[in-house]
């Protein structure tokens, strides 16, 4: 299987491999809508080869990336030694025993780009690395928020994205475990289309008042060849 280097918007290089999924289109907008404090502990759940937590990366932050797969995690090891990054730790575990892994309340932010489909629907990917990427087989969306309410500590956030058609899915699974939905954005390929992915980012406890619904971002706009760093 071939390997190859990506160079991201922010001048780091991140290894792919074919078999596993390579950098797409969400995890790169996700990064530019999570807005983590200055100074803040940040865990990408479900991190992969380490494409969002590298999107994410700054010198103030202390980022741990936790990934279940053996593969893809060696990969984002390998990313973090050629970047030279001391402050991004990769963690093998399952989410689903998060209370085994971190500390509870040991994080200010959480991301994640989750499989966005149910396991019982979607299109099957041709490798089970992918699979498990694309559809909830090893995590459904309940035990996501499960595992990112654990980690946050009361006033922490968290950043994710998704599908809109199973938006509801994702804001019960969040409003049970305390995470309130404090923004949300809409991702369009045209102002004349429905919106093909929603991010939210939500407060661990609080008022479930005040939900801002941000302008939707448009696919190819002069915003969003910023965030890739081009210059239209």
């Amino acid at each position: 299987m071939a390997q190859s280097t990506e160079m991201l918007p922010n001048g780091l290089q991140l290894l792919q491999d074919d078999r596993f999924f390579k950098l797409g289109q969400d995890s790169v907008l996700l990064s530019a809508f999570a807005k983590p404090r200055r100074n803040a502990k940040l865990l990408d759940l479900g991190c992969g080869t380490g494409a969002l937590a590298l999107l994410v990366w700054r010198p103030d932050l202390k980022i741990t990336g936790l990934e279940l797969q053996d593969g893809p995690l060696d990969l984002f090891r390998q990313s973090i030694t050629a970047n030279e990054l001391e402050n991004v730790t990769a963690l093998q575990g399952d989410l689903r025993q998060m209370r085994t892994l971190l500390p509870h309340g040991s994080m200010d932010y959480v991301i994640c780009n989750p499989p966005y489909f149910d396991r019982n629907a979607g299109a099957n990917a041709p490798t089970a690395e992918k699979r498990t990427a694309r559809q909830d087989a090893t995590c459904s969306v309940e035990e996501l928020a499960v595992a990112a309410s654990f980690v946050l500590h009361t006033g922490g956030k968290a950043a994710f994205v998704f599908r809109p058609e199973r938006l509801w899915v994702l804001l019960e699974a969040l409003s049970r475990v305390r995470l309130v939905p404090k923004r949300m954005r809409f991702v369009h390929q045209s102002v004349q289309t429905a919106p093909s992915v929603v991010m939210v980012e939500c407060r661990k406890g609080g008022s479930a008042e005040g939900l801002v619904v941000e302008p939707p971002l448009i696919i190819e706009s002069d915003e969003y060849f910023r965030i890739y760093g081009i210059e239209n």
